[in-house]
C-alpha cells in the first residue's frame, strides 16, 4: 500500500454522493485504501462547492475526524505550480490538480485517488506518470 494516499475533489464527491456514477467505486477504494487521506485546500474548496449544502456536513466531518488532512502549503510551491499549470494550459490544469501533482512529486510513495482522467495526461517530475487509482 502507498505511504501517502492523496485524494482529489472528484474522489471525495464520489465517495460522499450516493447518486454519483462513481460512488460504488469510491466506497470500495475507501475500504481498501483507508484514511487518513491527504489533500490540499484547493481540492477541498472544489469538493465543498461540488458537493453542495447537502454534502457539506459529511465532508466537514471527514476533515474534523482527520480522515482527510491538508498536507500541502501552496505558498511554498508557487513556482512549481505555475510551471505545471503553464505546461498543461491546453488541458487546462486547475490549481487543485497542480497541487495534487506537486504533492505526488514531494511526498514519498504517493497514490492519487481520483475520477479525473486528466491525471492520465499529467506527469510528475516531467516524465513519470502520476500513480493513480481511478475507475475504468
Amino acid at each position: 500500500m502507498a505511504a501517502n494516499l492523496i485524494v482529489d475533489s472528484s474522489f471525495l464527491v464520489a465517495f460522499l454522493n450516493e447518486r454519483d456514477t462513481s460512488h460504488g467505486w469510491a466506497v470500495i477504494q475507501a475500504r481498501r485504501l483507508a484514511p487518513p487521506w491527504k489533500t490540499c485546500e484547493a481540492a477541498l474548496s472544489e469538493a465543498f462547492y461540488l458537493i453542495g449544502p447537502v454534502g457539506t456536513p459529511a465532508l466537514a466531518e471527514l476533515i474534523q475526524v482527520r480522515a482527510v488532512v491538508c498536507a500541502f502549503q501552496l505558498s511554498d510551491q508557487v513556482d512549481d505550480l505555475i510551471r505545471l499549470m503553464t505546461k498543461y494550459r491546453d488541458v487546462p490544469m486547475s490549481l487543485a490538480d497542480a497541487c495534487l501533482v506537486r504533492m505526488s512529486e514531494v511526498l514519498s510513495d504517493p497514490l492519487v485517488l481520483t475520477t479525473d482522467t486528466d491525471f492520465r495526461i499529467y506527469r510528475r517530475h516531467s516524465r513519470q506518470t502520476v500513480p493513480c487509482v481511478m475507475p475504468r
